[in-house]
């Protein structure tokens, strides 16, 4: 199947050795990468993803030597950020010390501020949790900077990494608590917002119910702030928020901000109908 001209099976390929994983199997993987770089196409670049991923969730030591490689030839060009997010969300699952000096040496050569994962990567490897709670609360850090965490976060969450999340529910109460007029996604605060969202609901069971009691009540109040203040699009994951974490008189707001979209309407009907009729367990 590596072999195939089709692009979706080699993908297909990348994908099945990554799930059956072994040193054997990297090793296959590792030869495939070369071949795609050298593509230097679309469809090479597009296995190249499934490849890096694939890679990410294998165990073998030597995986992260392969992937901390690829990442030291994409930082020798220009690359889009978005062309280091596979890459830069391997190395957070096969995360491990000895990456902070290559990571460091990449974005050195990067130089642009536009590699906000990266950047969010080597702060997640050289912070405790600790360090991380208070970085997250520093007004002086920009707003860009803490996204790229919550970008690397939601690819995985350890459960080291759970009592971080009250500082960065803080941060995104405070940045929106003297809002005044909509934002649009293209917000530094209100994509801030709306990753955060996405992390949290990506990890939902594993977070909310960790949560302390002080720190939901003030998500729900930043859930409620940002169907206010952020256009239907972004207030979506808020509304989906409310829905789990909200209490009856919220469903009035969601249905005052209800989009008129059909598909979205129907997410924040579904939430208002859950608020004012719960399950009983």
């Amino acid at each position: 199947m590596l072999k195939d001209p089709d692009a979706r099976v080699r993908q297909a390929a990348a994908f099945g050795l990554g799930v059956l994983g072994g040193a054997a199997n990297a090793k296959r993987l590792e030869q495939q990468l070369a071949i795609e770089e050298a593509r230097n196409d679309y469809d090479g670049a597009s296995v190249v993803e499934a490849i890096v991923s694939a890679l990410g969730r294998i165990e073998e030591t030597n995986v992260r030597a392969t992937l901390a490689r690829r990442l030291e030839r994409l930082a020798e060009g220009t690359p889009e950020p978005g062309d280091l997010f596979s890459v830069v969300h391997a190395l957070w699952r096969r995360r491990h010390p000895e990456l902070v000096p290559v990571v460091r040496r990449s974005l050195e050569k990067l130089t642009s501020d536009r590699y906000k994962s990266l950047q969010g990567l080597l702060v997640l490897l050289e912070k405790t949790p600790g360090e991380l709670r208070t970085w997250a609360l520093d007004p002086c850090i920009p707003v860009e900077h803490k996204t790229g965490v919550i970008n690397v976060l939601e690819e995985e969450l350890p459960a080291e990494q759970l009592s971080t999340l009250p500082s960065f529910i803080s941060t995104a109460h405070t940045l929106l608590e003297n809002t005044a007029g909509q934002r649009n996604e293209r917000d530094p605060v209100a994509y801030y917002c709306e990753c955060l969202a996405s992390l949290l609901l990506r990890h939902k069971e594993q977070v909310l119910p960790a949560l302390p009691k002080e720190t939901r009540s003030e998500l729900r109040d930043l859930a409620r702030k940002l169907i206010v203040v952020t256009a239907p699009n972004s207030s979506l994951r808020a509304a989906v928020l409310l829905q789990l974490i909200g209490q009856p008189e919220d469903a009035a707001l969601i249905e005052a901000h209800r989009p008129e979209e059909p598909t979205l309407a129907k997410v924040f009907d579904d939430a208002a109908r859950a608020l004012r009729h719960p399950r009983k367990e």
